[in-house]
C-alpha cells in the first residue's frame, strides 16, 4: 500500500498551526524519492491535541498531535524514511489506543477527518451517495419517511421533535412547490459541531438533503450558514459543484425525473436566526425576527410554500440511516430517541473536542472518560448543557444519562450540543450573568418580555456581582423568569432565564454569599474581592511598578501596602510577585 499522511486541517487545527506543519511535510516529502501522499482532512475530534497528522501505512494508522513544523520534518525522516516512529508526539499507532475514542460511536463523524471533504471521490469510496442511489432505486418518498419514523431519529438542534414526523407534515402538505433548509446558523458560545461536520464532510449534509427532498416532494434548498464559517462554506460551495458534476444535484438526478438544487444563504451572526421562522425571514431578505407559530413552517414556510427545516447533525445522519436500515440505528441510544449525539466539549477540561456517544451516555462517562477530567486536577462544578439558553447541574448530576427527558427534568436541555465544563474556581453567579447578557444582547426586540424582561433580570445580576442585591431580588428574578418564559415567542426568550434558574436551583448558597456576605468564594466578581499582600512579601517593588493605579506603596526591601480605595482590581500584582504574596479574598 501506498503510504499516505494526513493533516487535520479544520478551523481548530488551522488556528493551530496545521498550515505551517502542511507545508513542512510537503516540503519534506518533496525532498525525497518516497511515493508519499500528504492530504487534507477534516477534524477527527481531538482538538485539544492539534495539530493533528495521521500517517497511513501497511500495519496500520499512526496518529500524531501537538506536531510542530519540526515535527513534521522529522515524521517524514525518520518513520517514513527510517521506519522508527516519532515515539514523544505519537498518540495512536497499531499497538496504542487511546480512550478518547474508546467509549464514542462515530455515525455523523463517520468521515469527519478521515476523508478529503473536498474531495467527493473519497466521499464516494467511503459509500457516499449509496444511500441516495438506494432510495432512488428501490424506495418510493413514503417508504423513506417510514424509515426515518422508525429509527427514532429526532431533531440534533435543540428541540429534540421526532424527524420522520416533521418530514410526514411536510410531505402531507399539498402546494405546488416545497423547500428544503439546512440550519447551520451555530451561535451558541463555545459550540462548534456543525462547523466541524460542514469542515470534515459536507457532501454527508448534502446527501441528507436529497434524500430529505425526494420524501417531502421538494425541488429546492437552502443552506443557512453564519459569514463566520469561512472555510465550511468554502467547502459547502465546492461540494455543491462536484454533486452537480456527478448528478447528484440539479435537473433529472441521476437519470430519474427528479430534479433539485441547493443555495447558500449567509448569515450575519444574530444568533435568533437559529430560530427556524427568524432564519426563514432572513432568508426573504427581512430581518431576522420570528413570527407566530401556527401555521407551522410545514404548513408555511419559506415565501409562504411548505417547508421542512433540520440542523446540519440531523441531515447528516440521513445517509447512514437509510443505509444501514432503521432497526440498526433505533438498537443505538434509548427507547424514545435513536442514534448518537454529538457534543463540543469544551471549558474546564483537559481533553476539550467533539465527541460523539449513544444518547443516554451519562455526563460522568463524557467528561471523565472521554474528556479526561478536569483541567489541573480541580474540582468539577458545573457544566452548562445546551448553550446560552441551557441549564447550569452541578457534581450529583454527573450520572445522569443525557437523553431530552432526563435533561429537561433536571432544569437544562440538549440543545444543539454544547457543554462547558466548569470548575471549583468559576462563580455560578457571574456564569448566570454571563450567558444572560449573551441572549439579552442576541434578543432581536421583538417580545417585549424577551427585550425588557431579561434586562431587568441582567441588572439584577449585575447588582449581585457588585455587592448591592437583596433577598427581595431573588423572587424578582424567578418572577421574571417565569413571565419571560410564557409569553416570549420564540426559543430564545422561553429559554434565556435557564441559567439562572438552575444556578438558583443548584448553587443558591453562592447568591446568598454575594448578597448577605459581599462576598465572591470563587473570587470572580471583582467588585466583591480583595487584594492583600502578606509578611512573605520582600519588597522587590514589582507590583508598585506595574499597578496602573499607583495603588501600591512601601520602601523598597519592606513589605509593600495595598490602598483598597485606589485599587482598580486589576490582578497584575499578582502575576508579577515573585513569592505569591499577594492573597485574594
Amino acid at each position: 500500500m501506498k503510504p499516505k499522511i494526513s493533516v487535520g486541517y479544520a478551523s481548530c487545527g488551522i488556528a493551530a498551526g496545521a498550515s505551517e506543519v502542511d507545508k513542512a511535510l510537503r516540503d519534506a516529502v518533496s525532498t525525497t524519492s518516497m511515493d508519499v501522499e500528504v492530504r487534507r482532512v477534516g477534524c477527527v475530534g481531538m482538538c485539544h491535541n492539534e495539530p493533528i497528522v495521521e500517517v497511513h501505512m501497511e500495519e496500520g494508522v499512526y496518529v500524531y498531535g501537538d506536531v510542530s513544523p519540526d515535527d513534521a520534518e522529522s515524521i517524514v525522516r525518520s518513520h517514513l524514511g527510517e521506519g522508527v516512529p516519532l515515539e514523544e508526539k505519537l498518540i495512536v499507532s497499531p499497538e496504542k489506543d487511546y480512550d478518547y475514542f474508546s467509549s464514542q460511536k462515530k455515525i455523523v463523524l463517520r468521515n469527519s477527518g478521515v476523508i478529503d471533504p473536498e474531495n467527493i471521490q473519497e466521499y464516494i469510496d467511503s459509500g457516499g451517495y449509496d444511500a441516495l442511489k438506494k432510495v432512488l432505486d428501490e424506495m418510493s418518498p413514503q417508504d423513506v419517511i417510514d424509515e426515518i419514523k422508525d429509527s427514532n431519529l429526532r431533531g440534533r438542534g435543540g428541540a429534540g421533535f421526532p424527524t420522520g414526523l416533521k418530514w410526514q407534515f411536510a410531505a402531507d402538505a399539498n402546494a405546488d412547490k416545497k423547500y428544503i433548509i439546512c440550519n447551520a446558523d451555530e451561535g451558541d458560545p463555545g459550540a462548534f459541531m456543525d462547523r466541524s461536520i460542514l469542515e470534515g464532510d459536507p457532501h454527508a449534509i448534502l446527501e441528507g438533503m436529497i434524500i430529505g427532498a425526494y420524501a417531502i416532494g421538494a425541488d429546492e434548498a437552502y443552506i443557512y450558514c453564519r459569514a463566520e464559517y469561512p472555510l465550511a462554506l468554502k467547502r459547502l460551495n465546492i461540494g455543491i459543484e462536484q454533486a452537480k458534476e456527478r448528478s447528484f444535484l440539479g435537473e433529472d438526478i441521476l437519470g430519474t425525473d427528479f430534479s433539485f438544487d441547493i443555495h447558500i444563504k449567509e448569515g450575519a451572526g444574530a444568533f435568533v436566526c437559529g430560530e427556524e421562522t427568524a432564519l426563514m425571514h432572513s432568508i426573504e431578505g427581512g430581518r431576522g425576527m420570528p413570527r407566530p407559530r401556527p401555521p407551522f413552517p410545514a404548513q408555511k414556510g419559506l415565501f409562504d410554500k411548505p417547508t421542512n427545516i433540520n440542523n446540519v447533525e440531523t441531515w447528516a445522519n440521513v445517509p447512514w440511516i437509510i443505509r444501514n436500515g432503521a432497526d440498526r440505528y433505533s438498537e443505538i441510544g434509548t427507547e424514545r430517541s435513536g442514534g448518537t449525539k454529538v457534543f463540543a466539549l469544551a471549558g474546564k477540561i483537559k481533553r476539550g473536542g467533539l465527541v460523539e456517544v449513544p444518547i443516554g451516555t451519562p455526563l460522568r462517562e463524557i467528561i471523565y472518560d472521554i474528556g479526561g477530567g478536569i483541567d489541573q486536577d480541580l474540582e468539577f462544578k458545573a457544566v452548562q448543557l445546551g448553550g446560552p439558553s441551557g441549564g447550569c447541574l452541578p457534581a450529583e448530576y454527573l450520572d445522569t444519562p443525557v437523553d431530552y427527558e432526563t435533561l429537561t427534568e433536571a432544569g437544562a436541555i440538549m440543545g444543539s450540543g454544547g457543554m462547558i465544563v466548569m470548575d471549583e474556581c468559576d462563580c455560578m453567579v457571574n456564569v448566570a450573568q454571563y450567558f444572560l447578557d449573551f441572549t439579552q444582547k442576541e434578543s432581536c426586540g421583538k417580545c417585549t418580555f424577551c427585550r425588557v424582561g431579561t434586562k431587568r433580570m441582567l441588572e439584577i445580576l449585575d447588582r449581585f456581582t457588585e455587592g448591592e442585591g437583596s433577598q427581595e431580588d431573588i423572587e424578582k428574578l424567578r418572577s421574571l423568569a417565569k413571565y419571560i418564559k410564557s409569553y416570549s415567542l420564540c426559543g430564545l426568550g422561553q429559554t434565556a432565564p435557564n441559567p439562572v434558574l438552575t444556578t438558583l436551583r443548584y448553587f443558591y448558597d453562592e447568591y446568598i454569599q454575594h448578597i448577605e456576605h459581599g462576598h465572591c468564594t470563587a473570587t470572580v466578581c471583582r467588585p466583591l474581592i480583595i487584594f492583600q499582600i502578606t509578611d512573605e512579601c520582600v519588597g522587590c517593588t514589582r507590583c508598585a511598578s506595574e499597578c496602573p493605579a499607583d495603588a501600591i506603596s512601601g520602601d523598597p526591601k519592606s513589605k509593600h501596602v495595598i490602598d483598597q480605595g485606589t485599587c482598580v482590581k486589576c490582578g497584575a500584582c499578582v502575576e508579577v510577585c515573585p513569592v505569591d504574596a499577594v492573597e485574594v479574598e
